[in-house]
């Protein structure tokens, strides 16, 4: 009995260019399982088991879990969809340095326009824009820019502390001193999400459709 070949490893580049052409082919989708829907969350999960199932038919890749937490874990990629209305989804809280030093792993993001049209009872998903950002582009741009600004203008571990009390780093005092000499001795990248402190952390992504394709790290793959 024939073997069935072996389909390809999927790649961080790979994924990049099957989210574009997945992107074109989903915009010109009419789906009547999507008509009326004003959940974003349940129209998040339909884009994102459509995308994983379309990659499962043509490559090798290890499934994310509740353990690992995204949904690319061999490569590092976590998959978010949002509307254009609000551009903005929540993700785990593992520690205050993620709004510092970035997330640990990077985002494919796609933005969508959804319309329903009333006759044919069908909603369609404008895929505006696929987004990837690489992990060290995503943490806090308020933030990061901040404490580099701090650190140009020849700042202290003090200057530090206070900076963040005032952004209200969810830290203790410990780890903020540690942080502190940790920044003196590394400033970070800049990232360019903007993440609010919550349970999760809530990460907005308008930044990230104005700047994507002009800086290094954020690439416009559609």
């Amino acid at each position: 009995m024939a073997t069935k070949p072996r389909k390809p490893t999927l790649t961080v580049e790979l994924l990049q260019s099957e989210a574009a052409s997945f992107a074109v082919a989903e915009s010109a989708h009419a789906e009547p399982l999507l008509f009326g829907v004003t959940d974003g969350k349940a129209v998040g999960t339909y884009l994102e088991h459509k995308f994983r199932a379309h990659l499962q038919t043509k490559f090798d890749f290890i499934l994310g879990s509740s353990a690992s937490g995204i949904d690319f874990p061999e490569l590092d990629v976590d998959m978010k969809v949002t509307s254009i209305k609000q551009p903005q989804s929540s993700c785990p809280f593992k520690s205050a340095r993620q709004k510092i030093f970035g997330l640990g792993y990077s985002l494919l993001v796609f933005v969508y326009d959804k319309t329903d049209d009333e006759k044919a009872r069908k909603a369609r998903l404008n895929i505006l824009h696929t987004i990837f950002v690489t992990k060290e582009r995503t943490a806090d741009f308020q933030t990061t820019t901040g404490i580099r600004k701090i650190l140009e203008n020849a700042g202290n571990k003090d200057d530090l502390l206070a900076f963040f009390h005032e952004r209200m780093l969810p830290i203790d005092d410990i780890a903020a001193n540690t942080l502190a000499d940790e920044l003196l001795a590394r400033p970070p990248e800049i990232g360019y999400l903007t993440i609010s402190n919550a349970l999760q952390w809530r990460l907005q992504y308008s930044r990230v459709i104005d700047q994507a394709g002009t800086i290094s790290g954020i690439l416009r793959i559609q």
